[in-house]
């Protein structure tokens, strides 16, 4: 199994980036945190961060043919993107959208999720677990 974990704007932030939603972890930490539970289950895995649409769009497009899931928070693009929605459609690989904080509990303008049309499941409000607990669900065929 290949996963591609995406995360986007802002995530690099982690552990300075407002810590009451998001956690002390750093990028750093979510990023060995990932590593380990993929070796754990040998699966391989490539995580890739960007603060820029289009390189996500990119990136996205890259994984077709060559990964057989997609783990993506795209931060702020979550509310506005219809670039990534369209390419998440174009490849057609099952994705899970993964948030660190429960969008449902914040401002007004987070409840709307462009990207969740293209996924298969929404993980939200199980802080970096939540990664796990998308790979897991992807590695597991549910």
């Amino acid at each position: 199994m290949k996963i591609l974990v995406i995360n986007g704007p802002n995530l690099n932030m982690l552990g300075i980036r407002e810590p009451a939603h998001y956690g002390k972890e750093t990028y750093d930490d979510l990023v060995t945190k990932i590593q380990n539970h993929c070796k754990s289950k040998d699966i391989f895995v490539e995580l890739f961060q960007s603060n820029h649409e289009g390189a996500i769009v990119d990136e996205i497009q890259k994984a077709y043919k060559n990964f057989d899931g997609i783990v993506i928070n795209p931060g702020a693009y979550t509310h506005t993107s219809i670039a990534i929605l369209d390419a998440l459609k174009s490849v057609n690989i099952p994705t899970v959208e993964v948030h660190i904080s429960n969008v449902k509990e914040r401002e007004e303008f987070r409840q709307i999720s462009y990207v969740r049309l293209a996924c298969v499941k929404t993980i939200m409000g199980h802080g970096t677990d939540g990664y796990i607990e998308a790979i897991d669900f992807l590695s597991e065929g549910k």
